[in-house]
Order: structure tokens, then C-alpha cells, then sequence
């Protein structure tokens, strides 16, 4: 690392801001001030924001453990999700030492500091709010000789009508989820964990996405997806009696049937989706149509029976014509929790647009993650749900799916997952 930290920034983004109008405006002599070396200025909020590597995010509430980060972490502006399987003959030992040189290197990235081979992507950039979370498919187990610890949560989930998925962005051993605030540092954490690799495993897929840049909106706003609509409004909130119940693991794994082992103590479940918006079908629907597909305002994402984002929608509320104003169809009535049995699931997405498809059309849309305790109270009767008659089921594709058993955070001197492969 050279003399410039990556805890510096030189110049904010208001003065390069400022200085590009300057040089539009007068010309020769401003471009040659705007090259002049300027003082070291602190950076600003977004770059310096940090996210703890060990044991972040814990509520105190129910579970009684600490999770990862990247899950109750406010969206970032870039994303990457990547999949890798173990390589022919790795094993657990292969596995752990993985694990490890992951979370050496992710705990010195998230705090903004070099990596110990680092390439230079963003030596300039502070920490971004980066967050790297990792998780273990199904085959994880049997490639490591572990499938006495595999959780009943990871069985396969059933199909969906709506699914068209392709096998190769599927699945897989391991999963990596990165955010950050900026894109240079995203890219550096991605490159660091894929170099690390080495022989122990190699890429199976990996997606990238984005959301809205903190600061591009007057005031903190729901992000919006690609086809314009208010994106996670329903999300349940850490503030909820109920959600660490519902999102994550607790301390003991639980009771009963459903009881998960002890390593997954403070963990959490991804579903990961790759959903392809249809939006040349999209767009040519009138607004109005566009809002009983979804059963929200596209303005402010305000339920059609009124109020604001956060005003709960009155299902029972019918029109002059006699028809309930939020359709029976709309996808915002169809996935409520009311109308689930109280199933529930947080959503953490990010857009993506990976240029245009064979067909012609943006291959475009949703890379959807979404967290619970167990996929079978959280994503499986929601999706079951939509997949009997959800209006927006015609706008859109699955086109990927995985499931991942995330544990909880990696204490002081641990590596993410340690418990599960030293412990046994």
C-alpha cells in the first residue's frame, strides 16, 4: 500500500462536482486549476462508513447470538453473488483453510485496510460499508464429509410453474454475497476472495448487480427495482416483536421438529434468485395497469386503498364496480404476510442488466435474496402463493435459484464457519 491510505480521499464528490461546472464554464485556466494537487480532505460519509466483520448486528433479541453482516445491513449500491464448488479431491481440510484465508481477508477489507497481497483496486477508498457474507449449499455436506450436519432447511425447494432455470447459475457448494458503496471497492473484495481460491475451489456463477447511490435521493427512500416500482415496502423490521423469530436461527436450534444444529446458532437461509423482467412487455402497459398489477402507487409505492408507503393496505376495501380496488391478483395482496398464514421473509435485491439477450430484449431484472429461519415458513409458501395466479407472473422470469445455509457471525479470532467444520 502506498503513501495514500485507503482511508483518505482526495477532494469530495462536492468539489469535483463544482469543478466540472468550472471548466464547462470558463475553460483553459479552470482545467488547469482543477489538476492542481489539493489538500487531503476526510472522506466523505459514504466512503468512511463501516461495517464490523465480527459478531455485527446483534439484537439482543431472540435468537441470542450475533449474525453476519450483508443481511440486516442497509442495501448497497453494488452487489456481486458469486457460487463456487469445491475442486476434484478437496475435502474439509481444503474447506476450513479456505474459510480461514476468507475471513482474514474480509475482516481487513471491511475495515478499509489492504489485503495481504493486494491488487490496488481501492487503495484510495475507504470501507464503503462493505459487507461479505458467506454461505453453504447442499452439496457443501457431502463434499465434506458433513452431511450429519446438514439442516433439513437446505432440502431442495420444490418447482414452481414459474421457474425456467438454467442449472449452471444454480446451486452450488459455496456462496459469497459482496456489497459496498462504492464499485471499486466491491471489485477489489471480489477479485481478493477469487484469487484466495487458488486450487481449493472454483467459480460455478456469479451475478452482478446495483441499486441507487446513497445520496442520489433527497431523503433515505425504499430502493426501486427496474420496472420503476418501490422495492421491499412489506419488508419486516428488526423493530418487530417478531423478527429475529422469523429471520433468524436461534441459540440451541431451536425445538421439535424444525430444530437446526448448534452451528447455525445466530445463522439465517438465503434464497437466491435470478428473475428477468420482461420490460419491453412492461412498458407498454399504462400506468395505471402497471398499478393493479402490483397493487401499489408507482409514485410512492402507497397501497392503492391510499395513504402513504408505509400505510397498511385494506385488503377488503372494494370500489363503485364492486371489485376489491386492490386486485385479488395484485402481487402486493398475494405476498402479504396476512394472506400467508404469517409467513414471512426479509428482501435484499439488487437490479442487474447484463446487456441485451439472444431474443433481443434486456436480459435485465432482479438478482432476489431473501433471508428467514427456514425456507419452508419463509420464501416456499410465499412462492407457492404467487405461482397460483400473481398478476406480475406474466412480466417476469426465473431464470436461477439457490438455497444456502448462512451461520451466524465468526466471533474475535474465528473464521466464518468454523464451527461447523472444526466442531465435528
Amino acid at each position: 500500500m502506498n503513501d495514500i491510505s485507503r482511508r483518505r480521499l482526495l477532494g469530495t464528490a462536492g468539489a469535483v462536482g463544482a469543478g466540472g461546472l468550472v471548466v464547462g464554464a470558463a475553460g483553459g485556466a479552470a482545467a488547469h486549476a482543477a489538476t492542481e494537487a489539493a489538500p487531503a480532505t476526510a472522506l466523505t460519509t459514504v466512503g468512511s462508513t463501516e461495517v464490523a466483520f465480527h459478531s455485527p448486528g446483534k439484537s439482543g433479541g431472540s435468537t441470542g447470538a450475533a449474525h453476519q453482516a450483508g443481511i440486516t445491513t442497509p442495501a448497497q449500491s453494488t452487489g456481486y453473488l458469486i457460487a463456487f464448488d469445491l475442486a476434484a479431491g478437496a475435502g474439509r481440510t481444503q474447506a476450513a483453510a479456505l474459510l480461514r484465508r476468507w475471513s482474514a481477508s474480509t475482516e481487513r477489507m471491511m475495515a478499509g485496510e489492504p489485503t495481504g497481497d493486494d491488487t490496488g483496486i481501492a487503495l484510495d477508498a475507504g470501507p464503503s460499508s462493505l459487507t461479505v457474507t458467506f454461505g453453504f449449499g447442499r452439496s457443501f455436506f457431502s463434499r465434506t464429509g458433513l452431511t450429519a450436519q446438514r439442516p433439513t432447511q437446505l432440502d431442495p425447494l420444490p418447482d414452481f410453474a414459474s421457474d425456467h432455470l438454467d442449472a449452471k447459475r444454480s446451486n452450488g457448494d459455496l456462496w459469497v454475497q459482496i456489497g459496498a458503496d462504492d464499485p471499486l471497492v466491491a471489485f477489489h473484495a471480489l477479485r481478493a476472495l477469487q484469487n484466495e481460491a487458488g486450487s481449493a475451489a472454483r467459480v460455478r456463477w456469479q451475478m452482478n448487480g446495483f441499486n441507487r447511490s446513497p445520496g442520489a435521493t433527497a431523503k433515505p427512500m425504499t430502493v426501486r427495482n427496474l420496472m420503476g416500482q418501490i422495492d421491499g415496502t412489506g419488508n419486516p423490521k428488526p423493530s418487530d416483536s417478531s423478527f429475529d423469530r422469523r429471520i433468524f436461527v436461534p441459540a440451541g436450534g431451536g425445538k421439535g421438529t424444525g430444530a437446526q444444529p448448534e452451528w447455525m446458532a445466530g445463522g439465517s437461509y438465503a434464497v437466491v434468485r435470478r428473475i428477468r423482467m420482461l420490460l419491453d412487455d412492461w412498458e407498454k402497459l399504462p400506468l395505471g395497469k402497471q398499478e393493479q398489477v402490483i397493487g401499489r402507487r408507482k409514485k410512492d409505492g402507497a397501497p392503492l386503498t391510499g395513504g402513504t408507503e408505509t400505510t397498511a393496505m385494506d385488503l377488503t376495501k372494494v370500489g363503485p364496480d364492486g371489485k376489491f380496488v386492490i386486485p385479488d391478483n395484485a402481487h402486493a395482496r398475494i405476498s402479504a404476510p396476512e394472506q400467508n398464514g404469517g409467513a414471512a421473509l426479509l428482501r435484499r435485491t439488487f437490479s442487474y442488466h447484463d446487456g441485451i439477450g439472444q431474443d433481443g430484449t434486456p436480459d435485465a431484472g432482479l438478482l432476489f435474496v431473501c433471508w428467514q429461519a427456514d425456507p419452508a415458513q419463509g420464501f416456499v409458501p410465499v412462492q407457492r402463493k404467487l405461482d397460483r395466479g400473481d398478476a406480475l407472473s406474466t412480466f417476469i422470469r426465473h431464470e436461477s435459484s439457490g438455497l444456502f445455509a448462512v451461520p451466524g457471525a465468526a466471533g474475535p479470532g474465528e473464521y466464518v464457519g468454523q464451527r461447523l467444520l472444526e466442531g465435528h
